[in-house]
């Protein structure tokens, strides 16, 4: 019997991927990216901009303007993963027990470069989760009756991780809230407040940008209100790289988690530790690790069996980011939620959670109608956008002040998704 693809796709439930599957390669050629125009003014090109959405095979049946769980491959990115895929597989244990150690070492590498640090201070992991939770579990500098020290814009599953400290280190936990609205002088001083109170503190998680509210923290200013009280930073850096530009030595961070497969748009399941090389000893070895040696970096992390095809994607993932380039992409996210942001500002019954300073937003922005701060509100906004604007969001819950709903646009959107979202807001 000669079952083709496309029937074996819809006999499992799977005809949407038919329609996609076999178009995933096609895209027009991608455009150069201007060197003499500067990023704030090419990035209302729109011409340029759809020759970049061309190079995404994004789904119509909704406008998805909630692109912060993940960041889809590009068309290129995405060929070179099945390419990845069919040659692992076609290789089998040949390729993990064969070249595969020198091919993950120029991935490091890579990375490494990308971020302004050395190799050997990188790891690859299956996501900034895995790293942070390496980190914070593994730093061993805590004495009993230490305290951490966390704000409510931090991701849960890192909130969770340093609460469970208590039980590991014997330490304090303490969570205090950014203040809305923010300013950068106002979240300084939140830090400075918390740590006054405090005194204890030698361990802080601190988040790069909140996936909550989209706020971008100033970094090395809190880095060094840590360091005058004595406390180390683990900085969760899962939402910026690739939203916006930095050199992670600037942050003055020793110890940071990186996604790979959010804003730089690798396949699902990358992810990069880094440790400054002079601070690798104040984090343990992954559950007494014997597959590395103990001044390797990699002896912190131990995935078990990874996924070799989305690793060897990242090159391409980042030549596809480099060839846009970091300030022009940074510049159209900005401008995308600037859109929508300035349009709806001062709205009655709205309030936007991010302020305009550029220094402390990128592309993710979170909104609340006024008053309406609990689970079951903002969940219902979020289906109203659905159904009936056909606009998807997302609801994020944990801040302090109340929920809320968090708005994230991509390089495939356009202006008229963003229009489309200020007209199904003013309805509220």
């Amino acid at each position: 019997m000669n079952l083709s693809r496309r029937h074996f796709l819809e006999g499992a439930g799977l005809a949407g991927l038919a329609a996609i599957a076999p178009d995933f390669a096609k895209a027009g050629p991608m455009p150069d990216t201007p060197a003499d125009i500067a990023p704030d003014i090419h990035a209302k090109d729109s011409a340029y901009w759809e020759k970049i959405a061309s190079q995404y095979h994004v789904t119509e049946r909704i406008t998805n303007l909630e692109n912060g769980f993940w960041g889809i491959m590009a068309n290129p990115v995405l060929a070179d993963y099945q390419r990845q895929i069919e040659r692992v597989n076609a290789e089998n244990s040949m390729f993990a027990r064969g070249g595969y150690n020198e091919e993950e070492d120029a991935v490091r590498a890579r990375v490494a470069k990308s971020l302004g640090v050395s190799t050997d201070e990188i790891a690859l992991t299956r996501g900034a989760t895995e790293a942070l939770q390496n980190l914070i579990t593994g730093y061993n500098r805590l004495r009993p009756g230490d305290t951490v020290m966390y704000a409510d814009l931090d991701y849960h599953s890192m909130q969770y991780c340093m609460n469970w400290l208590t039980e590991r280190r014997g330490v304090k936990v303490v969570r205090f809230a950014i203040p809305e609205p923010a300013t950068r002088e106002a979240v300084i001083t939140a830090y400075r407040e918390a740590f006054a109170q405090n005194p204890g503190v030698r361990l802080l998680l601190l988040t790069h940008l909140s996936n909550r509210t989209g706020l971008v923290m100033p970094v090395s200013e809190i880095a060094a209100v840590a360091r005058e009280n004595g406390a180390d930073v683990i900085l969760d850096a899962a939402h910026s790289w690739g939203q916006f530009e930095f050199k992670t030595k600037e942050l003055g961070v020793d110890f940071t988690g990186f996604n790979l497969h959010k804003w730089i748009g690798a396949p699902l399941g990358v992810g990069a530790m880094y440790i400054r090389r002079d601070r690798l000893s104040d984090i343990d070895l992954c559950m007494a690790d014997e597959n590395n040696p103990a001044d390797d970096i990699r002896s912190r992390v131990h995935s078990g069996t990874a996924n070799f095809a989305a690793y060897l994607t990242v090159p391409s993932a980042l030549d596809f980011h480099e060839r846009i380039g970091p300030a022009y992409k940074e510049a159209r996210l900005r401008y995308l939620r600037n859109r929508w942001v300035h349009a709806l500002r001062g709205h009655p019954g709205l309030d936007i959670l991010t302020p305009d300073d550029p220094a402390m937003h990128a592309a993710i922005t979170s909104f609340r109608l006024k008053g309406k701060t609990a689970k079951e509100d903002n969940q219902a906004i979020v289906r109203a956008l659905a159904e009936e604007h056909n606009i998807f969001t997302v609801w994020r819950t944990g801040i302090a002040a109340g929920d809320c709903v968090r708005v994230t646009p991509a390089l495939y959107n356009s202006e008229a998704d963003i229009d489309r979202l200020v007209a199904a807001l003013r309805t509220f």
